[in-house]
């Protein structure tokens, strides 16, 4: 599983060579995997089930998933935003975790193309007032199964701006592949934030590593920090930190 995670595939006969087991002993735990839902068998070894299926799930399904995780790297990205600094901040659960830290900090003007983080800040303008709350600028856009704004008038939108800091979540993290998405209309749009943003903060869990997606959007050496917590393995790590600009690693709870 970790070569999966790593790789998004893996092939018998690596497997093989890798682990110093036979031919039979690899396919029997292949078998094993797939039964599990975690791996789709395929011609000569198998693919990690994101990477097999273009997929999208939806925000709410996402949610519940790996919170601890997504708190410590919350908290370790809202350490990264200063006062009074424009930070945008993209789809995304994980995303959506920092950008609940960032309602404290003062003089924010936040970019989003995300219903949710929108709807966090709305919902602090009408329990504080305006002054008490950061100043939202929506892109625009049509809704995707992951309540993301996305296409040309996304596109548009953001291609007028300057940020100081993109907090931008990833559907998988490959070190072939980078950052990825199922949808491609979600995947260009993120470039349009990418391309905008003067720092990328990276904001994912352990479990996005080796996940590949149908469309990329961004290299890893295009990262100036990547957020992520303890779950993540050594070798992930050691990939990480010689690709992006700073790996954060926050410890999970």
């Amino acid at each position: 599983m970790e070569a999966v995670r790593r790789d998004g595939a893996v092939r018998v006969a690596e497997l093989v060579d890798r682990l110093g087991v036979s031919d039979m002993t690899v396919r029997r735990d292949l078998d094993a995997l797939a039964a599990l839902g975690v791996v789709e068998k395929v011609y000569g070894g198998a693919v990690a089930v994101s990477r097999a299926r273009g997929e999208e799930p939806g925000f709410e399904s996402k949610s519940g998933l790996e919170e601890a995780a997504k708190a410590a790297i919350a908290g370790a990205a809202a350490a990264l935003v200063e006062p009074g600094s424009v930070v945008a901040v993209s789809a995304g659960t994980t995303a959506h975790a920092v950008a609940a830290r960032l309602l404290e900090v003062p003089r924010l003007t936040l970019v989003t193309n995300s219903l949710p983080v929108a709807e966090l800040v709305r919902a602090a303008v009408r329990e504080r007032g305006e002054a008490g709350a950061p100043t939202l600028l929506l892109t625009g856009g049509s809704p995707t199964p992951s309540a993301a704004l996305v296409g040309p008038l996304a596109d548009l939108a953001i291609s007028s701006l300057h940020v100081d800091l993109l907090v931008l979540g990833a559907h998988g993290v490959c070190e072939r592949a980078g950052l990825t998405t199922p949808n491609l209309a979600e995947a260009q749009t993120n470039r349009a934030l990418v391309a905008a943003a003067r720092r990328v903060a990276v904001v994912a869990d352990h479990s996005k590593w080796g996940v590949v997606g149908l469309s990329g959007f961004a290299p890893l050496d295009r990262i100036d920090h990547f957020v992520t917590d303890s779950g993540l393995p050594e070798p992930a790590r050691e990939i990480l930190a010689g690709s992006v600009g700073e790996l954060l690693v926050a410890e999970t709870a």
